[in-house]
């Protein structure tokens, strides 16, 4: 059986003729956990990925679909950004909304 020290970094394990102790620095303890952290996060990430893919139906997956069938709001009106420049680009603004 192998005993850990957290506070000295030490493990010691039973030999054949000796206890074996193997230790480390805080430095490369410290990179192991920040590794350790990052897999974790990476599983957790891919996790959830999954579970929001069953989720989203095949049809929104499809982005040219979406972009061909897009089709302006009635009742809208395109107001320009920078009055001052007529090339430039427009909003559309519903037209039906209230002043407030």
């Amino acid at each position: 059986m192998a005993i850990p020290n957290y506070t000295y970094l030490k493990l010691k394990i039973p030999g054949p003729d000796e206890v074996i102790t193997v230790g480390t620095s805080f430095q490369r303890a410290y990179e192991c956990e920040v590794e350790c952290c990052g897999h974790a996060t990476a599983i957790v990430a891919s996790g959830e990925l999954g579970a929001i893919k069953k989720e989203v139906p095949k049809e929104a997956l499809d982005a040219k679909k979406l972009t061909k069938s897009f089709k302006p709001m009635e009742g809208s009106q395109e107001v320009l950004i920078d009055p001052d420049n007529p090339d430039g680009k427009v909003v559309r603004i519903d037209t039906t909304l209230s002043s407030k």
